[in-house]
């Protein structure tokens, strides 16, 4: 199978656009002269998140109109972020788990097959599809062994993509995402952790370290993630053969532990953090750090936003938000 090709995306449709890191994708396609429509059902997503140069649709990805959405849409990328992505939910009913993350994608890909997309844009975990890893920082090429639900549908998502592009010649990329955090992270959610310490922080509230806090992560901040969505929905990519070649780790390659990421805000911030310990949760890894010399070869993407500055513009943001609520 050929390479795909680079070319620039006219028509976008982006999906979970009313999220944290979809929006601000939406943010990206708009500003490089895309016409942007977001899609999203509002289940965890924000309205106001839409930017307002953005088509904006209120489904969900099982609905039976969505043939419609892609008939007028005409669209020639599809970057797709909408997922079920808690992955206690996902251990507590995997059916509901399966339904979005698997139902909806092919859903999906049925549309981006019968009506001519030219490339998809896939999301999926580098935190969760290689199940606690053996090599640190994780390669691409690591065995594949989701310890969660949500991690099998993620990698179910890249087979599903593989199977599409061998048979159909669907072109398509899968990013596989650290931790992303950044403006705009719920701190209500399962994976915002950096925003959830935040508003403790900055709200004077003990935060909760589950397990010993010695568990260790990569944390990318969402505008180098960003970044990395442009690069692949434009440029060539390689042959189709088999899941690596065409997945991307997409974090720093640098674990912190969640002790420092809380030393690290609360410095930053300038406020002492009062710590409260809970039992680990069940089907979270203890480690997940990201070998990202693939995406530095290929694409020619590297992270550029360090983990204090990216805190230090997460923390603006909260405190705004914060100002804007009291307001």
């Amino acid at each position: 199978m050929d390479a795909g090709r680079g070319h620039r995306p006219e028509r976008v449709l982006v999906t979970g656009g009313a999220g944290f890191i979809g929006s601000h994708v939406a943010d990206r396609y708009l500003a490089e002269g895309c016409r942007v429509t977001v899609l999203d059902d509002l289940s965890k997503g924000r309205r106001e998140r839409v930017p307002g140069d953005a088509r904006f649709l209120q489904i969900e990805l099982n609905d039976p109109s969505l043939p419609d959405v892609f008939a007028e849409g005409e669209f020639d990328l599809v970057n797709h972020h909408a997922a079920q992505m808690d992955v206690r939910v996902s251990v507590e009913d995997p059916r509901f788990d399966a339904r979005t993350n698997v139902s909806g994608l092919l859903n999906l890909l049925e549309c981006a097959r019968r009506f001519g997309v030219a490339r998809v844009v896939y999301v999926s975990s580098g935190g969760v599809v290689y199940g606690e890893p053996a090599a640190i920082p994780t390669p691409e090429d690591h065995p594949l062994l989701p310890l969660s639900p949500y991690g099998v549908t993620k990698l179910a998502g890249e087979l599903y993509l593989h199977y599409y592009a061998v048979v159909h010649g669907l072109d398509y990329a899968a990013l596989r995402y650290s931790n992303v955090y950044g403006p705009r992270q719920d701190p209500h959610g399962e994976a915002g952790v950096v925003a959830i310490f935040g508003r403790c922080l900055l709200e004077g509230r003990p935060i909760t370290i589950f397990g010993d806090g010695r568990q260790e992560r990569d944390y990318v901040f969402v505008e180098d993630v960003i970044d990395a969505n442009w690069r692949v929905s434009t440029l060539p990519l390689p042959t189709v053969e088999g899941l690596t070649s065409r997945a991307w780790n997409i974090g720093t390659g640098r674990g912190t532990s969640v002790h420092e990421l809380a030393d690290r805000l609360a410095a930053i911030a300038g406020r002492t953090v009062d710590r409260r310990s809970a039992p680990p949760r069940p089907g979270e890894l203890f480690r997940s750090v990201l070998d990202i010399s693939r995406a530095a070869d290929q694409l020619g993407w590297r992270p550029r936003v360090s983990l204090d500055e990216g805190l230090r513009r997460t923390l603006a943001h909260l405190g705004e938000s914060e100002f804007a609520e009291a307001r």
